[in-house]
């Protein structure tokens, strides 16, 4: 349902934090000729994850600088572990960052 943003080529959702306290932090992978910045394009989506119980409750969002890595063998299959592994170290989960 967040993918249906224009700019949003797909989103993940990892868990950063203490393992049994983790906090949710949707990551946006941008489509690759979007046009507009990265706070716009966070502030569009947490709007659209407002609109819907299941993501209503999401106060974190950050956009991965990069494709989403990908297992080899199964090339859309998101490796979610690499990606909270990156966002336990770039991301502020006090908000939308």
């Amino acid at each position: 349902m967040l993918n249906v943003h224009p700019s949003v080529r797909r989103t993940a959702l990892v868990g950063v934090g203490l393992r049994g306290a983790q906090r949710p932090v949707l990551l946006i992978e941008r489509e690759p000729d979007a046009q507009i910045g990265d706070a716009d394009l966070v502030r569009e989506v947490a709007a659209l994850a407002g609109m819907h119980d299941v993501t209503r409750s999401l106060t974190t969002f950050q956009v991965y600088p990069q494709p989403f890595p990908v297992d080899t063998r199964h090339n859309a299959k998101i490796e979610r572990e690499s990606l909270a592994r990156w966002a336990e170290a770039h991301v502020a989960v006090n908000g939308s960052s």
